[in-house]
C-alpha cells in the first residue's frame, strides 16, 4: 500500500471542534515572501551579557557535501512527473528571504546586477533566497522575467561558491494549468522548489470550497517536477485562508508537498500543523517524493519565531531578512540553541523583542519601504513597478530614523562586520 493511501493513525486525525481556525492578526504589509553560515564564531555580547558560540555547522542551511548539480550553472534536468521530483539541493529548516525584484529607474527593466548582488548578500548570511514572491512583485513579472531571475540567481550563487544553496521560486498563477507550467519552467531554469499561492481572482467561488482548494494543491504538486510549498496568505489571495485541518490533510496525502508558509500569522494554526508533521513518525509514515524536501512549517512573519521553536516549527520566510539577514539568522540560531541550553533564553527573548518591533514598523512601509531601507544600507533598492507607488521622501526619513529601525540596524552592522572580519 502506498504512503498516500495508508490509513491515517488516530493521533494524526484532526480533533473535532466548533468554529474554524481564527484569522490571524491583521497585517499592513504585502510581505510574501536563503546559506552556508558566515556568522562569526564570537558574536557580540548583547544587553543580557550572554555571549553565544555556535559552530558553523549549526547553520540551518548546512549542506551535505557532494550534492550533485545537474547541468551548467546548476540548471536541473527535468525528470518528468508522477514519480520523480528533481530538486537536488536539500530544503532545511531555517530562515528564507523573499527577495525583492529590482528595476531600472527609467525603463522599469530588470536590474539584474542589484538583484544578484542582493541574492548573494543574504545567502552569505545564512539566509535562503525565495524569488518572485509577493515581496518580489511576482504579479508584475512576465513569465520570461521569472525565468531570467532564477537563471541569474543560480549563476550568481554558483559563482560565489554557494552551489549548494537551494532556490525557491514563486509559481502561483491564475489557473491550475498555468501554475503547473510555471513550476516546470522554474525547474528548467534552475529552481529547486516552488511556492504556490491560490489566485484570489475567483475567491468568491472557491474560498469556502474545501474540495476545490484541496484539488488545486494536490494537482499542482502531483504534476510539478520539483517539490511545492503551500503559500497561505489571505491578504494576497482574496481572503482565501486554509485551515489547519486542510493543510494537514494535504501534507499527509501529497508526497510532493514540501511545506507551508503561514503569512496568515496564525500561531494556533502553526501549532496544530506541527503537532502532526513534526511528530517523529510522520516522515516514515508519509515519506516525501523527494527525501531532500521534508514538509516544513514556516512562519510568514518573524515576530513569533522564538515561540514557534517550542512547538517544533521549522523557521520562517520573512521580508525583514532582506534588511537584517545576519540578525534574523542569529535569532534563529539562538532560538534553536535554547532547546538544549535554557540559559540562552533571556538573550533570545531580548533579540526576539527587537526583531518583532522592527518587523512591525518596517512592514507597515510595505515593499517600497523595504527597498528604501536597502538603498540606505547597501546603495540599491529603487522603486516598485507601477502601479505600486514609491514611498515619499519624508516617510523614508521617518522610517530610517525610527528607534525600532535603528535598533535592528545597529545589531545588523555589528554582526555583519564581525562576519566580514572573520
Amino acid at each position: 500500500m502506498s504512503a498516500r493511501h495508508q490509513p491515517i493513525p488516530a493521533r494524526f486525525l484532526p480533533p473535532q471542534r466548533g468554529p474554524a481556525d481564527r484569522t490571524g492578526p491583521p497585517r499592513d504589509l504585502i510581505y510574501q515572501p536563503p546559506f552556508p553560515s558566515s556568522l562569526p564564531d564570537d558574536p557580540p555580547v548583547f544587553a543580557s551579557s550572554i555571549a553565544l558560540r555556535l559552530p558553523l555547522d549549526m547553520s540551518p542551511h548546512a549542506t551535505t557535501k557532494g550534492v550533485h548539480i545537474n547541468g551548467t550553472n546548476g540548471v536541473h534536468s527535468v525528470n518528468g512527473v508522477n514519480g520523480t521530483s528533481s530538486a537536488s539541493r536539500p530544503l532545511t529548516p531555517g530562515i528564507y528571504a523573499p527577495i525583492p525584484t529590482f528595476f531600472q529607474p527609467d525603463t522599469e527593466d530588470l536590474d539584474i546586477e542589484s538583484f544578484t548582488t542582493h541574492v548573494v548578500r543574504v545567502a552569505k548570511a545564512g539566509v535562503g533566497p525565495l524569488l518572485a514572491g509577493s515581496m518580489g512583485e511576482a504579479h508584475h513579472l512576465t513569465r520570461a522575467e521569472r525565468v531570467t531571475l532564477i537563471q541569474a540567481a543560480r549563476r550568481a550563487l554558483n559563482d560565489a561558491g554557494l552551489r549548494d544553496v537551494p532556490i525557491i521560486a514563486g509559481t502561483g498563477a491564475g489557473s491550475t494549468r498555468e501554475t503547473v507550467e510555471l513550476c516546470k519552467e522554474a525547474a528548467q531554469a534552475g529552481a529547486d522548489l516552488a511556492i504556490v499561492i491560490a489566485s484570489g481572482y475567483y475567491a468568491g467561488a472557491i474560498a469556502g470550497n474545501k474540495k476545490a482548494l484541496k484539488a488545486f494543491w494536490a494537482e499542482v504538486s502531483e504534476n510539478s517536477p520539483i517539490p511545492v510549498i503551500i503559500y497561505n496568505y489571505p491578504g494576497a489571495s482574496g481572503g482565501i485562508d486554509l485551515d489547519s485541518d486542510l493543510i494537514t490533510e494535504l501534507a499527509i496525502e501529497c508526497p510532493n508537498l514540501a511545506g507551508v508558509k503561514l503569512t496568515c500569522g496564525n500561531v494556533g494554526k502553526l501549532t496544530r500543523i506541527c503537532a502532526t508533521v513534526s511528530d517523529p513518525s510522520f516522515a516514515s509514515l508519509y515519506p516525501r517524493l523527494n527525501p531532500n524536501a521534508p514538509f516544513l512549517v514556516l512562519g510568514g512573519f518573524i515576530d513569533f519565531l522564538l515561540p514557534s521553536t517550542y512547538v517544533n516549527a521549522h523557521g520562517a520566510i520573512t521580508g525583514l531578512a532582506n534588511v537584517a539577514p545576519y540578525t534574523i539568522q542569529r535569532l534563529y540560531q539562538l532560538s534553536e540553541a535554547t532547546r538544549t541550553n535554557p540559559s540562552l533564553l533571556p538573550e533570545a527573548q531580548r533579540l526576539q523583542g527587537i526583531v518583532a518591533r522592527a518587523d512591525f514598523t518596517i512592514a507597515k512601509a510595505s515593499i517600497s519601504g523595504t527597498k528604501a531601507l536597502l538603498e540606505k544600507l547597501y546603495g540599491y533598492g529603487g522603486n516598485p513597478r507601477k502601479p505600486l507607488p514609491p514611498i515619499e521622501p519624508e516617510a523614508v526619513a521617518a522610517l530610517w530614523e525610527h528607534p525600532h529601525t535603528q535598533d535592528i540596524v545597529r545589531i545588523e552592522r555589528e554582526l555583519s562586520g564581525k562576519a566580514a572580519a572573520a
